[in-house]
């Protein structure tokens, strides 16, 4: 099952078929961090949850710009559900657009069987990259939130979302030693706000999709992501 955004290819490569199967998604630890976050009018993850909550499906845009490993990314973020036994369908860009610009991978997570396998407007959008940011985060459902690389991405404004900006790359430098682990920096920020897959899941398809000589480093990085998000709950940012 493939969404429009399958310009070229198979999700995977390799003829290997996109990830569906039974799920459940919940929003509670969505408003617990979201009513940490909200402060001072700033822009807070308040709407993820309520903008999920209607039909218990949650869309998820991982965007950026090629060589980042966004549709890793995916993939990890998928498997780690379908672990769970949730219903996942994961896709992602292919065809010029993926090897220059913005390029992107979703994720959505459902508690009935997905009859519609692509992202209408994202509850939650990963922004990488600037272009990205300017292409995808205006497609964010209104109360939904952007989070993006607060090293690369000036963000703009538009209506209706939430946007909180975190030094991903950077953190991934730091805990990793190299910019490349951004991408699963992310994934623990995005874990630490969507209750539909939790950390130990995603830590175990971390370390089931990753060579075995980068998988300590990658759970630093995914330990770090998350830790951002708790640190911004903290400070009120």
């Amino acid at each position: 099952m493939h969404s429009a955004d399958d310009a070229a290819g198979p999700p995977y490569g390799g003829g290997a078929e996109p990830i569906v199967r039974a799920a459940a998604a919940t929003s509670a630890a969505v408003d617990r961090v979201a009513g940490s976050l909200a402060s001072g009018g700033e822009p807070s993850a308040a709407g993820v949850a309520e903008s999920a909550a209607a039909d218990g499906r949650f869309e998820i845009r991982l965007s950026g710009s090629g060589g980042q490993g966004l549709i890793l990314a995916a993939v990890i973020l998928a498997e780690a559900a379908v672990s769970l036994g949730k219903e996942v369908v994961q896709s992602q860009s292919y065809g010029p657009e993926a090897r220059g610009g913005a390029s992107q991978a979703a994720v959505i997570i459902s508690d009935d069987e997905i009859d519609y396998p692509e992202v209408e407007a994202a509850d939650l959008t990963l922004c990488l990259s600037q272009p990205a940011f300017d292409k995808f985060a205006p497609q964010t459902r209104p109360g939904g939130l952007v989070l993006y690389d607060s090293g690369l991405v000036t963000p703009g404004s538009f209506y209706g979302a939430r946007l909180m900006g975190l030094p991903f790359t950077q953190t991934a430098q730091r805990q990793a030693g190299t910019p490349m682990a951004a991408n699963v920096v992310s994934l623990g920020a995005i874990v630490a706000l969507v209750p539909a897959v939790d950390r130990e899941a995603l830590a175990a398809s971390v370390a089931k999709r990753l060579p075995a000589k980068v998988v300590a480093a990658n759970l630093k990085a995914l330990a770090a992501g998350a830790e951002l998000v708790e640190r911004a709950a903290g400070s009120g940012a």
